[in-house]
């Protein structure tokens, strides 16, 4: 078993964070194989991806802060084998019971795992580099999506074993990643010394208009993949008429593509200005969609994909920024783990709502309200974000004052 530096431990931990993503989308590309082989509704469909935030859910409320009593790594390890065990049910299901139980572990393993690799990698980086850590973050995520696209659509289109071979594939990723996840270090000097007991997540009251902001700023990244991964791959067959699962895969990578690009980009900007542009970014994008729909073009589709995932990246990094580097540090995985649960609730709730609209009136329609709704709140989160990092720097600048007042 190795014995990883600072910097295998920081890139393991972002492994985590890669599978994680990549677990969450994995069956996007079989979705539509089940509604063929199975004859599985788009309400189901849905219903299947949402089991994964409702299990995520209430694992987050009980296990946030675990990490911060039993460390990175004895979380890391237990949230992967979860999704281990979810992966593989995946590989042997024959019905939607199969697929419901191990969408369920995969959120419970996601939900021990995401937050303190998130955490970990703040932790094992340079003093200072908290929106590195963040941006990175964001980009591995986002490889951990195109994984799931491109991997899922080549051994669905051209591989043997189309609703198999996926899985098993990400069964051997996972298990190769829990082996380099023991051989980081046990515990980490940010982790508090109070025995763990189950409580709900923990948000200091000075922190409450941060973790708030952070909150929605981080859930409208996971709105718009309520919208891309359940129901992408039909966008992409009802309304561009492709039929090829690795076309229609690499059609939705350019998603994490755009993703991966303005995460290392939004490294090197302020963050109100990763606001400003995730919020526009986001009602650019669900608008698209629609377009998309009323065009049947495969460019409106192309350029929707790229939009979202350009505003996913902003959305995501400024958010778990916002979370991580305004935060105490006894709190910041607590924090973290909040954020994903507003996110994933988020999330929980819309995929299955346009799931039923989309099987009682169609695409257009669920594409169209969804759209607005999702409007909505993403300005409603900017508005947010921006008025409490004034608050913020407000708030910095009065604590200095007085310190200059004295030095003059």
């Amino acid at each position: 078993m190795p014995r990883l530096s600072t910097r295998g431990s920081f890139w393991t931990a972002g492994a985590v964070v890669a599978l994680a993503l990549w677990t969450s989308a994995c069956p996007t590309m079989t979705y539509p194989l089940y509604q063929a082989g199975w004859n599985v509704s788009t309400t189901t469909v849905t219903w299947i991806f949402a089991a994964y935030p409702i299990a995520l859910i209430p694992v987050l409320i009980i296990f946030g802060d675990l990490s911060d009593h039993i460390g990175r790594r004895a979380a890391m390890a237990l949230g992967l084998l979860a999704e281990l065990i979810g992966v593989l049910l995946f590989t042997v299901a024959t019905d939607v019971p199969w697929l419901l139980v191990g969408r369920a572990f995969m959120g419970l393993g996601v939900g021990l795992s995401l937050s303190p690799a998130n955490v970990a990698m703040v932790e094992f980086s340079a003093p200072g580099q908290e929106k590195r850590a963040g941006a990175i973050g964001t980009a591995i995520s986002a490889l951990g999506i195109a994984l799931a696209m491109i991997v899922g659509g080549a051994l669905t289109e051209y591989a043997p074993y189309p609703l198999r071979l996926n899985f098993v594939v990400l069964a051997v990723a996972i298990a190769v990643v829990i082996w380099f996840v023991l051989g980081t270090p046990r515990h980490t000097p940010d982790e508090t010394t109070e025995k763990w007991r189950v409580r709900p997540i923990i948000i200091p009251r000075g922190g409450r208009g941060i973790f708030t902001a952070g909150s929605l700023i981080f859930a409208s990244s996971f709105l718009l993949g309520s919208i891309v991964l359940p129901l992408g791959a039909k966008i992409a067959h009802q309304l561009t008429g492709s039929t090829n699962a690795l076309v229609t895969g690499a059609l939705l990578s350019v998603f994490a593509a755009c993703i991966t690009f303005n995460a290392l980009l939004a490294r090197r900007l302020a963050v109100w200005t990763m606001l400003t542009l995730g919020a526009l970014g986001s009602i650019a994008a669900v608008w698209l969609f629609v377009i998309t729909g009323a065009t049947h073009s495969l460019v409106v589709f192309f350029l929707a994909s790229a939009t979202a995932g350009a505003a996913y990246a902003f959305d995501f990094a400024g958010g778990l920024t916002v979370l991580n580097k305004y935060a105490a540090p006894h709190h910041r995985a607590s924090m973290v783990s909040g954020g994903y649960l507003i996110g994933y609730l988020a999330q929980g709730v819309a995929a299955p709502v346009l799931g039923t609209i989309v099987t009682g009136q169609g695409l257009m329609s669920g594409l169209f309200d969804g759209a607005a709704a999702f409007t909505v709140f993403f300005g409603v989160a900017l508005v947010t974000g921006l008025m409490v990092l004034r608050s913020v720097h407000g708030r910095t600048l009065s604590s200095e004052r007085p310190f200059l007042a004295r030095t003059t």
